[in-house]
């Protein structure tokens, strides 16, 4: 067999687009090439960010076979997998936490594919790569978030660390309709969707869903302010940059829906999703008035409608958030892997993380028995 061979670029534009994605990246639309091109074409990420393209490619006799989004990381902002407790940690034992390397989409708390490629063995290779990496950079650490299942079974064969953590996805159970879904909640539950919902409508407008060409530039204006009107508030600055939104016009339309609310033909609320193979992703939401429920509609009812209308086998509503419990989203597990250097260290977070395993399996069994269906947890996924 021909040696395995991985390198690192610089950007996204180093390698052809049908090479990256020909590894297999699609089944979500972040890990695709024009996603990530989206990202540093924008200045969204590079020169200034604390986010610094360092992409693997591993090729196998010249041809490309797997590839991994990679950045060094000089802050832990717009991750999602929070280790800001293990940076101040090691920074008060004398060590320096960054630059790290983090394998990821930036600002993109949705699992998916991070070794992206057919073949075991050459995912295996880009985690060695990593690890290559980080020891001859003398950083601290690598860490591969929101990562699938299989690739945190196989880091930990390789010795990495695993971590679990929580978000709330709903689970289309094949669903003719909504009205099919609150047939399978507690009558009292269904009640107080039917009202929410209800009362969310009578904004006094409208409520649109668009995609692809449906989309006009005058959305985006709307989506951006709404963007940076959350973002101020929740981050004190928005990650992403006006060109960002622009560049998802130009190369994503077709991967985005866009769910808008129109008071008087203007737009006062809006959510943004991106669509992949058989979910929807919701990633941001704003507003430029309040309304009751206008935000629970937007972003969960009206996406769950979208799902069912089109066969989709679940919505992920982005991170945190219990609220979305009430609203048929139930605990799911997500997945990340770390490698530390320092042999101390190390082991300090190995138990740690043995203690927030079993603490998140308990809160996930406590919190979905406090869910809106009828027979109890039936969706819960781990």
């Amino acid at each position: 067999m021909a040696e395995t061979t991985v390198s690192v670029l610089p950007s996204i534009a180093s390698v052809p687009a049908a090479e990256w994605d020909g590894c297999g990246a699609g089944g979500d639309p972040f890990t695709t090439h024009r996603f990530l091109a989206a990202l540093e074409e924008s200045g969204s990420v590079g020169k200034g960010t604390g986010w610094h393209p360092s992409h693997l490619v591993a090729r196998i006799g010249g041809a490309v076979a797997g590839v991994a989004p990679l950045y060094v990381k000089t802050h832990s902002q717009g991750e999602y997998i929070f280790d800001h407790p293990w940076a101040d940690a090691y920074q008060r034992a004398g060590g320096r936490y960054y630059p790290k390397l983090q394998c990821a989409v930036p600002f993109t708390p949705a699992s998916g594919s991070r070794l992206i490629a057919a073949d075991p063995q050459v995912q295996a290779a880009l985690l060695a790569a990593m690890e290559h990496v980080a020891g001859k950079a003398g950083l601290s650490s690598a860490h591969v978030t929101f990562c699938t299942a299989a690739e945190r079974a196989l880091g930990e064969e390789q010795g990495w660390l695993g971590r679990t953590t929580t978000q709330y996805h709903w689970q289309n159970a094949g669903y003719g309709s909504y009205d099919d879904f609150l047939a399978v909640l507690s009558s009292r539950k269904r009640k107080a969707l039917r009202k929410e919902r209800e009362r969310a409508n009578a904004f006094g407008g409208r409520i649109v869903s668009l995609r692809g060409d449906d989309i006009r530039p005058e959305h985006w204006d709307a989506m951006w302010a709404f963007y940076q009107d959350t973002g101020g508030r929740k981050w004190g600055r928005p990650y992403l940059t006006r060109a960002f939104f622009d560049a998802l016009h130009r190369t994503m339309r077709n991967d985005c829906l866009l769910i808008m609310a129109e008071r008087g033909g203007v737009p006062v609320a809006g959510a943004l999703n991106l669509i992949g193979r058989d979910a929807l992703y919701g990633r941001y939401w704003g507003c430029i008035e309040d309304h009751p429920f206008l935000h629970f509609e937007l972003c969960y009812h009206r996406a769950i409608d979208w799902a069912i209308a089109h066969g989709l086998g679940r919505v992920e509503a982005g991170a945190q958030g219990e609220h979305k419990l009430a609203r048929g989203y139930l605990p799911a597990q997500t997945h990340s892997i770390h490698w530390v250097a320092d042999p101390g260290f190390r082991r300090a977070l190995s138990g740690y993380l043995d203690e927030e395993i079993a603490a998140v399996g308990d809160d996930m069994a406590e919190t979905a028995a406090f869910g809106p269906y009828r027979r109890g947890p039936q969706q819960m996924v781990f």
